[in-house]
């Protein structure tokens, strides 16, 4: 015993020596060296630093910075965090400063209660994750709270692991690591997981962390390593008594382990989940949903008593929550006995079934049946008895899906609408290819110039040609995407014709005076993220003539080209 114990004090001094400063490039291999090496290298060469030096963006007329060719000296006092180079997207660094913390706060409270189009989130992710200072009256704690809390409750993981990457220290850094660990785990995927441990550094002290750590040292059979670690976290006194006897049951230690299931954090009941043998668990509804999408990942949810009518009510309703996964509800209704008689008879039997058994017995009549429209009243039926109980977001998609596999030439005409109202269709992330007019001004060749960077030459030409051929046309209206078009060359500095009144042309419309005091007080980002509001859940295509060209105008007022021009690519030409 005494040999034990000396030789176990002695790997930790090494350990303890390892993590000197003066010894970092020693550090024990926690994690691969490459990977260490790396996360070092990036830390060491990025220049997007959390600390600015406020003097190196004096010397630029617009205030605006290159900052990937910079190397940013720490100023401990005004700190800036983000993503992007917000000279890439036509903002500075004092992008928020004109504008008042209040007014921005708000704005994100209504972004978030809107699913935005892929155009209005791309237009926030540009403007929000831009470095630049708060707004006024703002804390950088604050600023950064408001970013994480977005890319969690959006599940934007890429933007998270890009936020670390590129931000050394910040508040809350812990909150989104352990966010990145207890995604894997909640997809059975703790092979990510433990790379994501990577991004925890000497600064950050969080005994969750540290005991997935050392789990993660576990994993990947290297036990003596976890062995240290785990000493040192026990005489941090950062342990506990669920997590001793986890840890010595898989470092070999003990031979028994508590059956108690923990389900207080997820990192504590997945270890229950592989260490007790024949690991069962009974959902609740209190029960996390994070647990919940583990249990499905895992497949540890089975209904094995086809009879336990109440196990599968909570499990409809946890589908319907989102909890558990909606293809399972119905793998479990095929499974559910019914006799040739019930199924012959389907459409009167069911109205004597309640709850499950009824929605069973139609789908089960649903899978039987072959001909199209019988198809389509029992996807009709089943869609009915989903509302009666209020399960409506287990069924919503399925119906879809099933309704599009449809033949459409085999659907009855009577049905025709009802299917298509039905069919949620899912946005293609490819625009199709533009077919170009030059016979309406906003859908001819000069669009090319926004689309494929065009020669300004040639699109100059283009201008002057296509203002003759439609000068002839003397029905020739011109409609405010047109408007919109053209206002956006001549600040290009495009030579229009000098015939060409277009300023006459916009009496017409009025954009609405509080966004131009936006625009005239230099508040960009602001204005920006009130675009987004206008967007919404539309693309730009979507909109009416006159929101584009105000939109248009705005973007034009206060420079912000590559977002306009992203708005004016998917709002103007016409795509096949």
């Amino acid at each position: 015993m005494k040999s034990k114990s000396f030789n176990r004090y002695i790997g930790l001094l090494i350990l303890i020596l390892n993590f000197l400063p003066l010894h970092s490039e020693e550090e024990i291999d926690i994690w691969s060296k490459n990977q260490q090496d790396q996360i070092e290298s990036t830390e060491q060469n990025t220049s997007l630093k959390p600390s600015i030096n406020k003097k190196i963006f004096n010397n630029s007329e617009n205030n605006k910075v290159e900052i990937e060719n910079e190397i940013l000296e720490n100023n401990e006092d005004e700190k800036i965090y983000g993503i992007y180079d917000p000279a890439k997207n036509d903002y500075d660094l004092n992008m928020w400063s004109q504008t008042n913390a209040e007014d921005v706060r708000l704005s994100i409270k209504r972004i978030n209660k809107i699913k935005l189009s892929k155009t209005a989130e791309k237009i926030f992710e540009y403007t929000f994750f831009s470095f630049a200072y708060p707004p006024k009256e703002m804390t950088d704690k604050e600023f950064i709270n408001l970013k994480i809390n977005w890319m969690i409750n959006n599940k934007r993981t890429d933007l998270i692991e890009n936020f670390l990457k590129q931000n050394n220290q910040f508040h809350n850094k812990k909150i989104i690591i352990q966010h990145l660990v207890d995604v894997n785990i909640a997809q059975a995927n703790i092979k990510d997981g433990c790379e994501k441990i990577n991004f925890v550094d000497k600064n950050i002290k969080d005994s969750y962390l540290e005991k997935f750590k050392i789990y993660c040292l576990v994993f990947n059979d290297k036990k003596n390593e976890a062995q240290l670690l785990y000493d040192i976290l026990k005489e941090q006194k950062q342990s506990d008594k669920f997590f001793d006897d986890k840890i010595n049951f898989l470092l070999g230690i003990t031979s028994k382990t508590n059956n108690k299931v923990k389900e207080d954090n997820l990192l504590n009941f997945y270890l229950s989940s592989i260490t007790i043998e024949d690991f069962k668990f009974e959902p609740k509804k209190q029960t996390k949903k994070i647990i919940w999408e583990y249990l499905n990942a895992a497949n540890l949810i089975q209904l094995e008593n086809i009879e336990d009518k109440e196990k599968l009510k909570n499990l409809e309703i946890a589908a319907n929550q989102n909890q558990f996964d909606k293809q399972k509800i119905f793998n479990i209704y095929k499974k559910i006995p019914f006799d040739l008689n019930s199924l012959i008879n389907a459409n009167n039997i069911y109205q004597t079934l309640e709850g499950s058994d009824s929605r069973a017995l139609i789908y089960q009549k649903y899978l039987l049946s072959d001909d199209v429209e019988n198809k389509i009243q029992l996807l009709f039926l089943l869609d009915e008895l989903f509302k009666k109980d209020n399960l409506s977001n287990v069924y919503v998609k399925f119906l879809s899906d099933r309704l599009e596999e449809l033949n459409p030439n085999k659907v009855p005409e009577s049905y025709k609408d009802a299917v298509k109202k039905n069919i949620i269709f899912e946005e293609n992330l490819q625009m199709g290819k533009i077919k170009y007019d030059d016979k309406i001004l906003h859908r001819s060749k000069l669009v090319k110039y926004f689309v494929e960077d065009e020669n300004k030459k040639k699109i100059q030409k283009e201008l002057n040609k296509l203002y003759k051929k439609i000068k002839r046309n003397k029905k020739y209206f011109f409609s405010a995407k047109d408007l919109a078009l053209i206002e956006s060359l001549n600040f290009d500095g495009f030579q229009l014709p000098k015939d060409l009144n277009y300023e006459k042309q916009l009496e017409k419309y009025e954009v609405p005076s509080n966004l131009m005091q936006l625009a005239k007080n230099n508040e960009t980002a602001f204005l920006a993220l009130k675009i987004v509001e206008i967007i919404g859940e539309d693309e730009p295509d979507q909109l009416d003539s006159e929101t584009i060209y105000f939109v248009i105008h705005l973007l034009n007022q206060i420079n912000l080209k590559k977002i306009r021009n992203e708005i004016l690519i998917s709002a103007l030409p016409l795509r096949l």
